[in-house]
């Protein structure tokens, strides 16, 4: 049968669109189709690259006699996480009360209001072992449903209240030096001395943490923990990790970084690519940056989501096949394919690393690429009034609602790009972008708010910066560039709010401890006003160690300053300069590249 998937925008939705189960995708037809029967939703949740929903979907979502038990006991909901973030945590934090096993994919029951009441995440089509199977599952439900109702319904409103109550937070002071130290520290001890990284099997990158670690202030204050990133990079880019041609896997299923599970995410590449670029790690830069334009990126200019683990060779699935052959023999072989949905946080994510490194180590293609992902999603990813929203694919935006996380990831990767192009307009986007998160728009899944579900039960990291970080660390760069002091209020708002829980578990909030970082510590900002962009003077302020860096001609800094960018203001006369301010307070000018400090 093909049913209701077949025209959505999801590739992963797409893959359950011949499935015999009658699946309806995320939206209010759903929920009213569950409540006119009086029957639970089965919320299931995945991504296209995810080897273990692929395994699902042949074992039980293919199969006609399970298919029949959903069909007559649930209405099947079939959701992409990548394109509903916010969904896919508010019931990921929900399974939590039912299984400390999570990932995806995730599998939910929920009243017909849609609240859980059960969950795990993969089941086999029969039991193995401890491990019920799949379709005494949905009996179980079944059961519980029709003979237990109410004990499920009062279930079900607990778990909803106890994460709406989570999701609250009391403001305190923001972390001082001391404070983001003993957190550098409190993540260091978990370091796995022997093979580098944290913690043991599964081992994952954990790039927001590594960031945090790579802060000046903690490079500064704790060498330690920061030695314990660097240590962590190398072993992850000289492991099976990393693949033949520079981009990295999703993570490792062994303590010594071997057996990587073989989906590339977007997000993981384009984090690590400011972490190798942080490190000097030139060779892990130049092979993360050719992996994300030469394989992810789309013709049409933007960045697709994640590459496959599976492929098939001589006619048969194979997960990690294609990766375990060498380059040369790659060429022969079908790749395994791009997930081309353009996401908007995740483009900014790119977006930043690309024009950052390529700005650093000079190659002009980089920032290219950055430019074209960014005309790309300011261009695509649109509704009919002309908001962003979360992603598109293949030129047709998505009716899901961006984050705050993908406003805030996206303005900061625009400015990167205007200091990077020395082009102002890109700068004066990413404000507004920004004000519109500051705003509050981006928040709340409609859908869940309407049903009372708290859709942000806590602000840890996952694969990228919580929406929080998102926001604050934005806010953070405008400050910097002197867009106002209200930015940097922002941003004291936001890490105020959450920094007694960072403080606590600093592994989990290693984004918003790097916002903390940059508002303890005083920012240093690099202005060149030059007329020769590739000349010495700029060059030797490109490798320098500064938050801001920006090489910009005469005109283009008084384009920055009439557009309210004060860090500009009064820097744009014909004589070459270069300015090294201090929280805004400027050193007196130097001409020569032999005086542009390196170091702080």
């Amino acid at each position: 049968m093909t049913n209701r998937l077949a025209d959505t925008l999801s590739p992963y939705l797409r893959q359950h669109a011949e499935n015999p189960v009658d699946w309806y995708p995320w939206g209010e037809e759903a929920f009213a189709e569950a409540q006119r029967r009086d029957v639970p939703l089965l919320i299931s949740i995945g991504y296209s690259t995810c080897h273990w929903c692929h395994v699902m979907a042949r074992e039980s979502f293919a199969d006609p006699h399970t298919a029949a038990l959903i069909n007559e006991g649930f209405v099947a909901v079939k959701v992409d996480r990548e394109e509903h973030p916010q969904v896919d945590g508010a019931y990921m934090a929900a399974a939590s009360a039912f299984t400390q096993n999570l990932g995806w994919p995730l599998t939910v029951f929920t009243t017909p209001r849609g609240r859980t009441f059960y969950a795990g995440t993969y089941w086999p089509p029969e039991a193995r072992g401890q491990m019920p199977g799949f379709r005494e599952v949905l009996a179980a439900v079944r059961e519980a449903w029709t003979v237990r109702r109410e004990q499920a319904e009062e279930s079900a409103d607990a778990v909803t209240d106890a994460l709406a109550r989570a999701a609250e937070s009391t403001p305190s002071d923001l972390p001082d030096v001391v404070a983001i130290a003993r957190a550098a520290e409190a993540i260091a001890q978990r370091e796995d001395r022997v093979y580098g990284g944290f913690g043991g099997a599964p081992k994952f990158p954990v790039a927001t943490t590594l960031r945090f670690l790579q802060h000046p202030l903690v490079r500064e204050g704790t060498p330690q923990a920061a030695a314990s990133a660097a240590r962590a990079l190398a072993a992850m880019a000289g492991s099976d990790l990393r693949d033949a041609d520079g981009g990295f896997f999703r993570y490792a299923t062994q303590r010594d970084w071997t057996v990587p599970h073989y989906e590339r995410m977007l997000t993981d590449n384009a984090q690590l690519l400011d972490v190798a670029l942080d490190a000097g790690d030139e060779q892990t830069v130049r092979g993360i940056a050719s992996f994300l334009i030469d394989v992810l990126q789309r013709d049409g200019g933007g960045i697709g989501a994640a590459q496959d683990s599976e492929s098939t060779i001589d006619g048969v699935r194979n997960e990690g096949g294609y990766y375990l052959r060498p380059l040369a023999e790659r060429a022969i072989l079908e790749p395994p394919a791009v997930d081309g949905k353009v996401i908007t946080g995740w483009n900014g994510l790119a977006i930043g690393a690309l024009a950052r490194a390529g700005a650093r180590l000079g190659e002009q293609s980089w920032i290219d690429a950055a430019a074209a992902a960014a005309d790309h999603v300011l261009r695509i990813n649109r509704d009919d009034r002309g908001v962003l929203v979360r992603a598109s694919l293949e030129g047709r935006a998505s009716a899901a609602v961006a984050t705050a996380a993908d406003l805030g990831l996206l303005a900061d990767g625009l400015f990167a790009l205007a200091l990077a192009t020395g082009q102002t307009e890109w700068a004066v986007t990413a404000r507004g972008i920004l004000d519109t998160a500051l705003e509050g728009a981006g928040v709340d899944d409609p859908l869940l708010s309407a049903q009372g579900i708290a859709t942000s039960p806590d602000h840890t990291d996952g694969d990228l910066p919580s929406d929080a970080a998102a926001v604050a660390g934005a806010a953070l760069t405008a400050w910097w560039l002197g867009a106002g002091d209200r930015y940097r209020e922002a941003a004291a708002a936001t890490v105020s709010a959450l920094a007694e829980r960072s403080l606590e578990q600093p592994f989990a909030h290693g984004s918003l401890l790097r916002a903390a970082a940059g508002l303890a510590a005083p920012p240093r900002q690099l202005v060149v006003v030059t007329s020769a962009r590739d000349g010495e003077l700029a060059e030797a302020a490109r490798g320098a160690d500064a938050e801001v860096i920006a090489v910009v001609d005469p005109g283009q800094a008084k384009t920055f300053a009439d557009a309210g960018f004060e860090l500009f203001e009064g820097k744009h006369e014909t004589v070459e300069r270069a300015y090294d301010c201090r929280a805004f307070v400027c050193r007196l000018p130097v001409s020569e590249p032999s005086e542009v400090s390196i170091s702080r």
